[in-house]
């Protein structure tokens, strides 16, 4: 099984600004699990008073172990929940999906923290690629547009465009339906990577509803949207935010 790749971001309380803070690289098959702060967190102390995680105590140490650390294990529902076939449902997944897989998708969001998890983009050799995500701040919309948003339905095509004037961000993507409702952002650590597709080539990228889920879902895991795009010379999730404190 190929090794796979998740960062985990930060939020800033009071501007609510985003950091990818750290790096897992997690090998299932052996199994074999890697923890690195990255160059985000480094800024986000700086700038934002980012306290390092209890669990991994030194900036610069290379954390390794054959289990998954707690911090991510418990972000993945256990294997005997009786909802776990909605759970996994809910994130588009089959019953075989491992918690990295898990983790990629759910967003390893919890109520009592201010962390999420999301998975390296890979391009491929031409430069396209795909990502998925949940919606995120939609309950901050107008009634008009969360009104439209009931009215989603999975295949359904959406326009993923550059907002620069955000109150809280100055520079966002918001999602909109293709009747122009706005209903919401993509999650501010993914913004840059997926603007570069969306501004270099904007008739060579797509985005639709994969799923809605419905109470009694998290709302976090309101709305799944995919897209796709294309860049050309471009290399994502490689700046210095996101590289290893540490080789």
């Amino acid at each position: 099984m190929t090794p796979k790749t998740l960062f985990l971001a930060w939020q800033e309380k009071d501007r609510r600004q985003w950091f990818p803070v750290g790096r897992l690289d997690a090998d299932v098959s052996q199994p074999e699990y890697r923890f690195r702060y990255t160059g985000g967190a480094r800024r986000a102390r700086a700038e934002a008073g980012f306290p390092l995680l209890v669990e991994f105590p030194e900036l610069d140490e290379d954390y390794r172990s054959t289990r998954l650390f707690p911090l991510f294990r418990n972000r993945v529902i256990n294997p005997g929940r009786p909802d776990l076939k909605d759970y996994l449902r809910h994130l588009d997944l089959g019953h075989e999906a491992d918690p990295i897989e898990i983790l990629a998708a759910n967003g390893g969001h919890r109520a009592t923290d201010a962390y999420e998890v999301f998975p390296k983009i890979e391009g491929d050799a031409d430069g396209s690629f795909s990502c998925r995500f949940f919606l995120h701040g939609w309950r901050h919309v107008n009634s008009e547009a969360q009104e439209r948003l009931e009215r989603l339905t999975p295949g359904e095509g959406l326009y993923v465009t550059l907002e620069l004037t955000n109150p809280i961000t100055g520079f966002a993507l918001q999602v909109q339906t293709v009747d122009y409702y706005m209903i919401g952002w993509a999650p501010r650590y993914l913004a840059i990577d997926l603007a570069m597709a969306v501004a270099g080539e904007p008739d060579r990228y797509s985005a639709r509803v994969v799923r809605i889920n419905p109470q009694p879902a998290p709302s976090t895991q309101r709305v799944l949207i995919e897209m796709r795009g294309r860049w050309d010379g471009y290399e994502p999730m490689n700046g210095s935010d996101y590289l290893p404190v540490v080789g």
